[in-house]
């Protein structure tokens, strides 16, 4: 069999689609695709596409992968984490295996570099089929991008020139706000020529993503707005402008926060010569920039920083020690990450419990590496069983792994949030997730039940397979399959077994420090807990957005006490571990005991005070004399106490 890397679930489909058709052969039988959790192939399957992740699994199965006669890695440019470990792997692979062919393409690497990597291969430079493209810098620095690229478009559209955009945005959040600004002013203006406005993104249903090759009809113009997945990935018959905002959506480590974070880079110089090539496929095209030539020259990194020097290791790490590397630092990496890296990613899995105090693989680190999951989740999946809980774990997790359950439709956002908090759960997003499902369960996995309670039906389909996948592994391991039912403090104290490591406490109104780093922390306004009435002394989320602030994303309520049982490394109990109501309660109780006995023992002393004045009264009567001069009976007569005696 031949299989093909590609770095991007869209890519590999949207490929093995193409190759089949031009095959004359149903997708599935002699070309067919593998991404995560949905595998379209078949015993007669004799070319294979899928993301370079999945080709990692599979040599954890088979590391000398005998079931390929060839590899292509496609797209090696983009050097993803996924990419690079695959790299090393297949350099010892193609050592042992003589019959072994590995082709390694790209359009823009460092052919010398990769060549020297695997043993001075031969390099061969196929020329390609492309036209003369004008690039325009912006003559000043653009502050918002989406405002420049939308009037950029639009000015071309109105030329009158034949032939359709392309516009470069960092992500689906600015594609989404792009397409409808670029309508809007379109209906502003007077007899303006059609324009089909179609996005394209990772996360968008593949029916969608189909649109972008359909030929538009005629008289009307495409206006495709794209994540860097149109660089070099999918590549759309017709394009002839292009608009580049400069920047993309990257992974990077963040260690203030000790996680990944998505966030907005400038691109490199080789991404902006990609882009600008997409304007020359079918003839001459032009390229219209919104940064400066200066800012391109000395502002943009000549080549993108690789995934694996930049992003967190962790599974990478649980993977390569499953496959009997012991000593990471000597793995063969074309380009090294960090030690810092390596290290901080051994930590959290040993606080996780996946590595020993040596670094090697703990019982649970084994099991660990047979799920597609983060290792959280994973260890999260495992520690269910012991709990009772690991079917209602399962759905957690499964919806956990499909993005964008909920759709909020323009015009009709009050509506799609009154149907969200029908099924919030005021103490867990994640409890709020099962519900959903549980419902959807229910009512027969009705696609009309989705539709009326605005959940992507789409994404609950993904989430059934993902389940089932996932039931499939746990069988295979021997795991127990049972429901806690209605117990969700059993699942709570679950979810917080693999996410005490990412917890924050209650500063103050809506407030949140991370436990560890002392970071403030937001609920994110969609979150089950958010305006809830009261907000709970402590949470753990899944993950952190950074965007205006550091929204926590998937966020459950958690005792204190469980912290310290489950995280001793990081907390321990210094006081009781009620929570903030309980000790107001407590503190106003003890405020009114006090009060009480304070009353009681006020009323004792007047009583006392009473009697002694009383008995000073009768004594004063019997003891009183007349001083000399005075009419007035003098101070009452005290005898003189006699002095003690002692013995006999």
């Amino acid at each position: 069999m031949v299989g093909c890397t590609q770095p991007r679930r869209v890519a590999a489909m949207s490929v093995a689609k193409r190759v089949s058709e031009e095959m004359g052969s149903k997708l599935g039988d002699e070309v067919g695709y593998a991404i995560r959790f949905e595998d379209c192939t078949s015993e007669k399957t004799i070319i294979k596409y899928m993301t370079d992740g999945i080709l990692l699994r599979e040599s954890l199965r088979e590391s000398d992968l005998d079931n390929y006669s060839a590899i292509i890695m496609d797209e090696a440019h983009e050097r993803s984490l996924n990419t690079d470990v695959l790299f090393g792997l297949l350099r010892e692979v193609v050592a042992r295996r003589q019959d072994l062919k590995l082709i390694v393409t790209s359009a823009t690497m460092d052919a010398t570099k990769f060549s020297t990597f695997f043993g001075n291969v031969p390099v061969y430079i196929i020329p390609g089929r492309t036209f003369p493209v004008d690039i325009f810098f912006s003559k000043n620095t653009v502050e918002d991008y989406v405002d420049a690229a939308v009037k950029q478009a639009l000015q071309v559209h109105l030329m009158g020139n034949p032939g359709d955009i392309l516009i470069f945005m960092p992500g689906q959040e600015d594609i989404e706000v792009t397409c409808e600004l670029l309508a809007e002013r379109l209906d502003e203006l007077d007899e303006a020529p059609p324009l089909a406005i179609l996005p394209i993104y990772s996360q968008l249903p593949s029916d969608l993503q189909a649109k972008i090759f359909q030929k538009a009809p005629d008289g009307i113009r495409k206006a495709v707005v794209a994540t860097n997945i149109a660089e070099t990935s999918l590549t759309v018959d017709g394009i002839q402008f292009v608009v580049d905002a400069g920047f993309c959506k990257l992974k990077v480590f963040n260690p203030k926060i000790g996680m990944d974070a998505l966030s907005v880079f400038p691109i490199s110089q080789a991404n902006a010569n990609q882009r600008s090539g997409r304007a020359g496929r079918t003839g001459p095209g032009q390229c219209f920039r919104l940064y400066t030539e200066r800012q391109y020259k000395d502002e943009l990194l000549v080549t993108t920083v690789p995934e694996i020097q930049r992003t967190n290791l962790a599974n990478v790490v649980l993977l390569l020690k499953s496959l009997g590397v012991q000593n990471l630092l000597q793995f063969h990496f074309m380009d090294p990450p960090p030690q810092d890296n390596i290290l901080n990613s051994m930590y959290q899995l040993w606080v996780l419990g996946a590595l020993d105090n040596t670094g090697s693989l703990t019982s649970l680190g084994r099991q660990m590496v047979e799920f597609p999951l983060d290792p959280a989740l994973s260890k999260m999946l495992i520690v269910s069983c012991d709990m009772g809980c690991s079917a209602d774990i399962l759905i957690i997790v499964s919806m956990l792994s499909v993005p964008a359950i909920f759709f909020r439709p323009k015009g009709r956002e009050e509506d799609s949030d009154s149907a969200r908090e029908k099924f919030q759960v005021p103490e867990s997003d994640h409890l709020t997730f099962l519900n959903v499902y549980l419902q959807w369960k229910r009512n027969n996995y009705s696609s009309s039940w989705c539709q009326e309670h605005f959940v992507h039906v789409k994404a609950m389909r993904k989430v059934r397979e993902v389940r089932q996948q996932l039931k499939e592994i746990m069988d295979q391991q021997k795991m127990d399959f049972v429901s806690c039912g209605q117990e969700w403090d059993i699942i709570r104290k679950c979810i917080c077994s693999s996410y005490f490591h990412q917890a924050a406490r209650m500063k103050g109104l809506g407030e949140y420090v991370n436990m560890r780093t002392g970071m403030p922390c937001h609920l994110h306004p969609t979150s089950a807990l958010f305006g809830m009435g009261y907000t709970p002394d402590y949470i753990v989320y899944h993950e952190l957005i950074m965007t205006s602030k550091e929204y926590m994303q998937c966020v459950t309520a958690v005792d204190g006490h469980w912290l310290a049982e489950l995280g001793p490394m990081f907390y321990s109990v210094k006081e009781s571990s009620k929570t903030r109501n309980e000790n107001r309660q407590k503190e106003a109780a003890d405020m009114t005991a006090m009060e009480e006995e304070m009353k009681k023992a006020e009323e004792q002393i007047k009583l006392r005070k009473e009697e002694q004045e009383k008995a000073l009264v009768d004594t004063s009567k019997r003891n009183q004399i007349v001083t000399p001069g005075r009419k007035e009976p003098g101070t009452p007569f005290t005898p003189r106490r006699p002095r003690s005696k002692i013995g006999i």
